[in-house]
């Protein structure tokens, strides 16, 4: 899906509800700066999130976050609001790996244009870029429906894209807007016009984007929260507040459905996930994804292992214990096709999996 020569507000119209919301700045406005009113507000933002509300953040929203608070809160960490200088806005040669097998490895995590790795449990910005070059052109439409500090959406409008950003958790919201306000500007700067309009940021549940049309973006590229890692938040339909496995993979199976239904056909998903251990024994939590993927009807085109780096902190916590089981150095990248595109035949064969989870 091309946009160039559209307006997105106009293939994306904002209905009525969401006006309402934009203009009241519902939730976060009113007394941000004290901590009392902020409580409040937050309470009737979760309240909207009960009750299946997807809320558009408009600018001038974060904007006013920005003037009454020094940071942003995900899961209890504090991310500084400060600004951010993008000193240069394309990757050096040495940060970026080979993409072209089905093993990636990115040992210097990128730091161009307003990256930041200060966010816990962020992606490297090389593997949505390469998502976004193989399986987009200039104009089309990515979706990240767990945003988190705006990777994503930072490399989409880099690269020329349209962008949609969706969270659960209003703190990465807000940084997500804070890290696309900044790049905006730097981009302004280089005379390169503005760049707000390709981009929209809302705050809600992956498993219920109701603002985003049936078929309407050509690459969801998303990085989900780790069964059993870090908790990012205490909303109500928080993948990384799942207490069990079978919740975390039905919470995780109602997001699959939504993200078929707003790709185009012929769309690709690319989703980095990560198995985990209890009590030593391994959880191939990989492999109950993919199953789930399959069954929503995705076909699988690519399964890629992407080395970790940077694991310092677990190399010293499991160094002072004894332990007799390997530590995961590694993610999976699934890269899925929704069939039914301009092909004659499907690229790839959809098989249901044997097993129902």
């Amino acid at each position: 899906m091309n946009l160039q020569g559209n307006s997105f507000r106009e293939l994306f119209p904002v209905d009525s509800s969401l006006r309402r919301f934009g203009s009241k700045y519902a939730c976060h406005r009113v007394g941000v700066g004290n901590l009392a009113a902020a409580s409040a507000a937050l309470n009737a933002c979760k309240a909207d999130e009960r009750a299946g509300r997807v809320r558009e953040v408009p600018a001038e929203e974060y904007l006013d976050f920005a003037s009454k608070s020094r940071s942003a809160v995900i899961g209890g960490q504090a991310i500084p609001l400060e600004p951010i200088e993008a000193v240069r806005l394309e990757p050096l040669p040495e940060e970026l790996g080979d993409v072209s097998t089905t093993v990636w490895s990115f040992p210097k995590r990128g730091s161009w244009a307003t990256h930041r790795g200060d966010h816990r449990g962020n992606w490297a910005p090389q593997v949505p870029r390469a998502l976004i070059l193989r399986y987009t052109e200039p104009g089309d439409t990515v979706l990240d429906p767990m945003a988190g500090s705006g990777t994503t959406c930072i490399e989409a409008v880099l690269l020329g894209r349209k962008c949609i950003a969706v969270d659960i958790s209003y703190g990465a919201v807000v940084l997500t807007h804070h890290r696309l306000h900044h790049l905006a500007r730097a981009l302004e700067k280089r005379g390169g016009g503005s760049v707000e309009a390709r981009y929209r940021v809302f705050h809600g549940d992956a498993r219920r984007l109701d603002e985003i049309p049936d078929g309407s973006v050509d690459l969801v590229a998303a990085h989900p929260p780790h069964f059993g890692s870090v908790r990012y938040g205490g909303e109500e339909g928080d993948l990384s507040g799942a207490r069990s496995l079978e919740e975390h993979l039905a919470m995780f199976r109602q997001a699959a459905r939504e993200a078929y239904r707003v790709l185009r056909p012929g769309g690709v998903l690319g989703i980095l996930v990560g198995d985990t251990r209890v009590s030593r024994c391994y959880v191939p939590t990989t492999h109950y994804v993919l199953l789930a993927l399959l069954d929503a009807g995705f076909a699988l085109r690519e399964e890629v292992v992407k080395i970790q780096h940077n694991m310092k902190a677990t190399r010293e916590v499991w160094r002072r214990v004894r332990r007799d089981f390997l530590l995961i150095y590694h993610e999976k990248l699934f890269i899925l096709e929704k069939p039914g595109g301009a092909e004659a035949k499907p690229r790839c064969v959809v098989k249901r999996p044997p097993l129902k989870i």
